[in-house]
């Protein structure tokens, strides 16, 4: 038997941010990161709909891309004192992520973040508070997932915590919030999206939800991506982008991801290389380095009117070009000299990722030291 895990309750379509009119409560938090959401006037709207609703707020901003441990401890001490019985993550994937752990340190002052680095470790929740969250980037689907991506930085290395139990009450999935993002994030949280809906389908379990939804979040990336980085007042390709993000994140939600992500970790906290660029850049390498194991790439090159897995890795590398993102890690200004002195900390940290054991080839650290090299450099991936 298996148990299909999502959101509690999905709201999608453009608009659908008045949603927030119905909730029943008394008060909340909403957590958000920079200016933007301020700015695009989503942070007002979303505080006057709940107003409506007679629940009072506070608000958290300034949450930081990669957001910090530090941070969440923060955030916590703000819904201690006002003892919200909603917390509400809004913007980016940094914020909403900082939020689910602000929401476990609200609801267990004293829990051990080291604790729970370990997969499923988050204690029971909605004790006192559920969970909305409102993404304005197409890209992680952390308004369906049980992950939020916390990086320590005083260790330099960034830690997926893996819970069910994070997995939101309520996802509004609007496709006029993602209206103002700008054409680089478009492309990167795109390619993050494209990269779940891979992972997802070619994990080690095996989950015929995730399939469809991993196909079918597949085509709508490729069909509207370009179209949403290049014209980004088409509200019809933001909200098709936003919902391939949100069945990308129920996909992996439910089958879990592979060493894309588990070597894209190690660069985003060690060289601040944003996710989707770096998932778009090990990505191709990585099917070139798992169809040795699985059979399962055909299926979705298939879904581009494609046939083989090199078929598939090089229409990725087409649609990367075409949205503007870097093909090697080197174009992110890292020496060889700096790049060499840290591979073995991060193939050792990929490694122990947790997206390492749902990968369908077990690598070696040497395998994934000669991954990261090739995309360093920006070639092909060949066996040694």
């Amino acid at each position: 038997m298996s148990k299909l895990f999502i959101a509690g309750e999905v709201f999608h379509g453009a608009g659908s941010l008045e949603e927030l009119k119905n909730i029943k409560g008394s008060k909340a938090v909403i957590v958000t990161g920079g200016s933007s959401m301020k700015n695009s006037g989503s942070l007002d709207k979303a505080a006057a709909y709940l107003k409506e609703a007679g629940i009072e707020v506070k608000i958290f901003e300034g949450v930081e891309e990669d957001p910090s441990s530090e941070t969440c401890f923060k955030g916590a001490e703000l819904m201690k004192s006002f003892q919200p019985d909603w917390v509400i993550g809004l913007g980016g994937c940094s914020a909403i992520d900082a939020a689910k752990m602000m929401w476990v340190f609200y609801e267990y002052p004293d829990a051990d973040f080291d604790a729970m680095i370990k997969p499923f470790n988050v204690p029971v929740l909605r004790k006192k508070a559920k969970f909305i969250a409102i993404p304005s980037t197409s890209g992680t689907g952390t308004e369906t997932t049980g992950l939020a991506v916390i990086t320590d930085r005083e260790k330099g290395v960034k830690y997926p915590i893996v819970s069910y139990e994070l997995t939101p009450d309520i996802a509004i999935v609007d496709g006029e919030i993602c209206a103002s993002m700008p054409a680089h994030v478009t492309s990167n949280t795109g390619l993050d999206a494209l990269t779940h809906c891979v992972e997802a389908y070619v994990s080690n379990i095996e989950n015929n939800y995730a399939d469809v939804l991993s196909k079918g979040g597949l085509e709508i990336v490729f069909n509207n991506l370009k179209e949403a980085v290049q014209n980004p007042s088409n509200i019809q390709a933001r909200q098709n982008m936003h919902d391939a993000s949100f069945m990308a994140g129920l996909a992996f939600n439910n089958a879990w991801l592979g060493i894309v992500h588990s070597l894209s970790h190690q660069v985003g906290a060690l060289y601040g290389i944003p996710h989707g660029a770096s998932n778009a850049i090990f990505l191709p390498n990585v099917i070139r380095y798992n169809a040795k194991e699985s059979n399962r790439f055909p299926d979705l090159a298939k879904v581009i009117g494609k046939e083989t897995a090199e078929d598939l890795a090089q229409a990725i590398e087409t649609l990367r070009a075409d949205v503007n993102n870097q093909t090697a890690i080197k174009e992110f200004g890292i020496s060889r000299e700096d790049w060499d002195k840290n591979l073995d900390f991060i193939a050792n940290n990929a490694f122990l990722d947790p997206c390492t054991g749902f990968n369908p080839r077990k690598p070696t650290v040497e395998e994934l030291k000669e991954i990261y090299n090739a995309c360093y450099e920006g070639v092909v991936y060949n066996e040694q």
